[in-house]
C-alpha cells in the first residue's frame, strides 16, 4: 500500500512537470510576444490560481490554453495533496500496526504508567539496562514525542482495563504507577492488580494516607518522592561517600560492578548447596550481600554455611560478566 502510494505521488510530481513543460512550449507557440521566462511564469500563476494578471494581454487562444493550464493543475496538484495525505495516515495506520504486533508478544516486561519527571528517570533507567517496557500516556504532546523516539507506548488513561490489557499487564513482570495524581495511582494499581494477582507493582505517593490506600490496593511497595529525597540527602550529607558508591555501583557507569537481585528458579544446579560449595565466590567472585527468602525473612551477609532454596532472591554484587552468569546458573542455563 505504501509503495502504491509513493508510485502514485511519484506519477504526479512527474505529470506536474510536463503541465509545466507543455504550457511554456504551448504559451511561446500561441503567444509570440510571450519569451521564455514570461511563459513559464504565465505556466506557473496559471496552475496555482494565484490570480495575478497577464504577463501581457492574451489571445483567444491564449486564453483557452491557459483555462486548460488552470484545470489540469489544479487536478493534478488536489491528486497530489490527497495521495500525499494518503501515505502519512497509511504510515502512522502501518506504524501502530507493526508497534501493537510487537507489544502483542512481549512478556516479562515492565509498564511506566505516566511520563513525567519520574516517568522520564524510569523509562531512562529501564532503557540503560535494556529491559523491555512500555509506557502508557494520555498527553498526545508526549505520545508523539515517544513515538519518535520509537518508545513502545500506547495513548490511554493507565485506570482504564481495556488499556493495562493492550499494554499485557497479563503478561508483564511488573508495573510502575506515576500518573498525575494520587487518586489515579490507586485507580491503576487496583485494576492492575485485579488483572494480574502475581504483578509487582510500584506505586508512587505525595500524600501519605494516600500511601495507605496504594498498598490496600494491591501496591508491593509504595514510594513517596518527598521523604525518599529527604533521606538520600540527609546520607549525602552525613555519609557522602557511602552514597557515591552506591549510586556508581546502582548505575553501573562509573565502576565495573553491577547491583543486581537474581531468584533461584527450581530447575537451577544452586537448590540445595551452600554458598561455600556454589561458585558464586570462588570462581565468579560475587558477593552475596543478603538472600531474601520465599515467607520475606532476609539473611544479610549470609554465612558460607546457609544453604540456597527455590525462590531464594540473592541480593548480589559483582562484575556485570560474572552476574550474567550467576543469572544463567540460577535459571539452571548454567
Amino acid at each position: 500500500m505504501e509503495r502504491e502510494s509513493l508510485k502514485q505521488i511519484r506519477r504526479g510530481i512527474l505529470i506536474l512537470i510536463l503541465i509545466v513543460v507543455v504550457g511554456t512550449i504551448g504559451y511561446e507557440l500561441i503567444e509570440p510576444d510571450f519569451g521564455f521566462l514570461d511563459a513559464v511564469y504565465m505556466t506557473i500563476i496559471s496552475m496555482s490560481t494565484t490570480g495575478f494578471h497577464e504577463v501581457k494581454p492574451l489571445s483567444d487562444y491564449g486564453r483557452i490554453f491557459t483555462m486548460f493550464i488552470i484545470i489540469s493543475g489544479i487536478m493534478t496538484i488536489a491528486y497530489l495533496g490527497g495521495k500525499g495525505a494518503q501515505l502519512i495516515i497509511e504510515r502512522e495506520f502501518f506504524r501502530r500496526k507493526r508497534m501493537t504486533k510487537k507489544i502483542a508478544r512481549l512478556k516479562d516486561h515492565y509498564i511506566v504508567c505516566g511520563y513525567g519527571r519520574m516517568g522520564k528517570v524510569i523509562v531512562e533507567g529501564l532503557e540503560e539496562h535494556r529491559v523491555p517496557f512500555i509506557i502508557i500516556e494520555n498527553s498526545p504532546e508526549k505520545v508523539k514525542m515517544l513515538t519518535e523516539r520509537n518508545y513502545f507506548i500506547i495513548e490511554g488513561d493507565a485506570t482504564n482495563d481495556e488499556i493495562l490489557i493492550e499494554a499485557g499487564v497479563e503478561r508483564a513482570r511488573g508495573l510502575v504507577s506515576v500518573v498525575q495524581s494520587d487518586s489515579d495511582n490507586v485507580f491503576t494499581v487496583l485494576s492492575a492488580r485485579e488483572l494480574n494477582p502475581d504483578l509487582f507493582i510500584v506505586a508512587r505517593a505525595i500524600d501519605e494516607n494516600t500511601a495507605i490506600k496504594l498498598r490496600k490496593a494491591g501496591a508491593n511497595r509504595v514510594v513517596n518522592p518527598y521523604e525518599l529525597g529527604g533521606s538520600r540527602l540527609l546520607y549525602l550529607l552525613l555519609k557522602p561517600s557511602v552514597m557515591d558508591f552506591i549510586d556508581g555501583v546502582a548505575r553501573s557507569n562509573e565502576y565495573q560492578l553491577n547491583l543486581e537481585e537474581v531468584t533461584i528458579s527450581e530447575s537451577s544446579p544452586l537448590v540445595g548447596k551452600s554458598l561455600s560449595e556454589s561458585p558464586i565466590r570462588e570462581e565468579l567472585n560475587i558477593i552475596i550481600v543478603a538472600i531474601h527468602r520465599k515467607d520475606g525473612k532476609f539473611i544479610y551477609n549470609p554465612r558460607g554455611n546457609v544453604k540456597l532454596e527455590v525462590g531464594d532472591k540473592l541480593i548480589a554484587i559483582g562484575e556485570k560478566e560474572h552476574l550474567l552468569k550467576l543469572d544463567n546458573y540460577c535459571f539452571g542455563k548454567g
